[in-house]
């Protein structure tokens, strides 16, 4: 098994995609056909085999009706988190920082999927989702 997306809210999802795309170095999906209204949401890829959603917080009822929950929809999950190399993480926190992005939430040896990682940082997209950045030592 693998994990294949995670859905957060947004309340401008072009506005998400660019903040991702060009601020923490993910790649787009969908984004166009989004803007073309072909697509329900735009995406940002995490790797080849995981993705976010970022889907508008006013679409909340109608994801509601489509799981069959109710009040489910438009909450925000309490973090996702992204690993990468030691390189990755490192340039990411020199991006967020020059776009004034606080990264000032450090840890040292967290634990994740792939055991404990040396060093991690929380940082706020524009609607206020946390993300984690983390390493693992190769």
């Amino acid at each position: 098994m693998d994990l294949d997306h995670v859905v957060i809210w947004v309340d401008d999802p072009l506005k998400s995609v660019e903040f991702y795309v060009n601020v923490v170095g993910l790649r787009p999906v969908r984004a166009e056909e989004y803007r073309a209204g072909a697509a329900p949401f735009p995406s940002v890829r995490v790797t080849d085999r995981s993705i976010i959603d970022l889907t508008p917080r006013q679409d909340a009822p109608a994801v509601n009706a489509m799981t069959k929950t109710t009040s489910t929809a438009g909450f925000p999950v309490n973090h996702v988190c992204i690993a990468m190399s030691k390189q990755e993480y490192e340039e990411l926190s020199a991006r967020l920082e020059a776009h004034g992005v606080d990264t000032s939430s450090r840890r040292v040896v967290t634990y994740g999927a792939r055991g404990n990682a040396p060093h991690a940082f929380y940082f706020r997209d524009p609607d206020d989702n946390v993300i984690e950045a983390r390493y693992y030592d190769e």
